[in-house]
């Protein structure tokens, strides 16, 4: 690797309190030439760890035994350049998944990830995606009292959106950077960039994956889905 590539290598510090699971993620990742695992550490050394490496991404445990991961996560979201934070998880209905997404989270992976698949979710986090599947995501909103109903009052807001804005949510909660975005509707990053920014205003949130999670309760990815198939 030459030195203009070796400056697009993500750095990555993976965060749980099992070793094989740590040396597992450290070994799949570092097989890609633009992927670094610059670190990796236990619960209570998590925080340090991120501060001295100031890694692009961090896979971080949900529930560790010395100090929980959403713990964790609010002590990196203090940080003046927070990095990317997804979260690690053995249940794809962890009780603790939906209020790490609502506290910043870009999203979580499982722990028995298909190893092809761990270096392409980790470029997404990476390019500004969001990495959230679909069918625990469905699972999380409905094994939460009041967040399943279709048009409550938060997802109607939906409503809000232009028909632009709502073809750029769709891709947001389908995992898309901005780049990719424009790329698949053909506008430049700067243009699908205001997108965003419009829409987490209007949906009044924070993050690309809250307003994934509220496309979702709206009932917008369905009815994109179902307009795909009609085609």
């Amino acid at each position: 690797m030459n030195e203009g590539e070796a400056e697009h290598v993500i750095r990555v510090v993976v965060v749980d309190d099992e070793a094989l699971v740590r040396s597992g993620f450290e070994l799949i990742l570092g097989a890609s030439e633009d992927i670094e695992v610059v670190a990796t550490a236990s619960g209570g050394d998590a925080a340090d760890t991120v501060r001295r490496e100031r890694p692009d991404v961090v896979l971080l445990d949900i529930r560790m035994p010395d100090v929980d991961g959403l713990t964790v996560l609010r002590q990196l979201r203090t940080m003046p350049d927070p990095p990317v934070v997804a979260m690690l998880t053995t249940f794809d209905a962890d009780e603790y998944i939906l209020t790490a997404l609502h506290s910043g989270a870009a999203g979580f992976l499982l722990k028995d990830t298909e190893p092809d698949q761990l270096a392409h979710l980790v470029r997404t986090l990476a390019a500004g995606g969001v990495v959230l599947s679909p069918k625990a995501s469905r699972s999380l909103l409905h094994s939460h009292p009041g967040t399943e109903t279709p048009l409550d009052e938060d997802a109607a807001r939906v409503r809000l959106l232009t028909a632009r804005e709502r073809d750029v949510l769709v891709l947001v909660a389908e995992g898309l950077s901005n780049a990719d975005i424009g790329a698949r509707i053909h506008l430049g990053a700067g243009t699908v960039k205001d997108h965003v920014s419009a829409i987490l205003t209007k949906l009044r949130v924070s993050s690309r994956v809250q307003a994934a999670l509220l496309a979702q309760r709206a009932g917008l990815l369905d009815e994109h889905r179902r307009s795909e198939a009609d085609r």
